[in-house]
């Protein structure tokens, strides 16, 4: 039997902590940076991108050009190209209109979840995916709303380690991810990771520090790619 847009919504759940926590942070950071509760939201329904929305609000703290704002979101954004990329397989049989969707909303969480029923070889397609991400949107849209709501009380959010929620939330990722695979692929995902901290340090010194991680991840995929084919 095929999976349905309501076993996307169950395969969700267990990330909606992190969206809620993450949007509620975002929000309260959003608030901060003199943002409308409505600029906020829109921000969320726009962007939808928690990364992107914390340096946006501290980019607007310290009176950033715009110019400057889009092209670094751009550079952080740009990991969405590999992430595509590596879900793009699943879905060559699905319609134009079915992978804009997906695409569209593919977070690093929803990433995560359909990678991991892919390699489980659980046979995933669109409406999976549709329940999956618009599940994830929402939850993302609604908790940007209650943080902004909550910035009205929380005039600096550093104070409560909210600025470290993000960062947070991708350290349970990769946790869960590392726990999670027993097959020989783990020696080649450390290796790969390891390869993007040493080319973040180096890189580092000559070049910025949003450059330096997109040229960093790009040499870890390549690297994992290679020892995967290799492998």
């Amino acid at each position: 039997m095929p999976l349905t847009f309501k076993d996307g919504i169950y395969a969700c759940i267990p990330t909606l902590l992190g969206y809620i926590g993450i949007g509620i942070a975002a929000g309260v950071v959003g608030k901060s940076a003199n943002l409308s509760v409505f600029e906020v939201t829109l921000l969320a329904i726009i962007v939808y991108a928690g990364a992107a929305q914390f340096i946006i609000a501290g980019l607007m703290m310290v009176a950033t050009p715009i110019s400057a704002i889009i092209f670094t979101v751009f550079l952080v954004n740009s990991r969405h190209f590999l992430m595509s990329m590596a879900t793009a397989p699943a879905f060559r049989k699905f319609s134009l209109f079915n992978n804009i969707g997906i695409g569209s909303l593919l977070t690093d969480e929803s990433f995560a979840v359909a990678m991991n029923a892919i390699t489980n070889k659980v046979p995933v397609n669109a409406a999976w995916m549709h329940g999956l991400n618009l599940t994830a949107y929402i939850t993302w849209i609604l908790s940007c709303l209650l943080g902004a709501l909550i910035g009205e009380w929380l005039p600096d959010p550093t104070r409560f380690g909210l600025d470290y929620a993000l960062v947070a939330m991708f350290i349970g990722l990769l946790y869960l991810q590392l726990i999670g695979d027993k097959s020989k692929r783990l020696k080649n995902r450390l290796v790969a990771m390891l390869t993007v901290v040493v080319m973040l340090i180096l890189l580092m010194r000559f070049v910025s520090p949003e450059m330096a991680i997109l040229i960093s991840t790009f040499g870890g995929c390549f690297i994992g790619m290679t020892m995967e084919h290799d492998g």
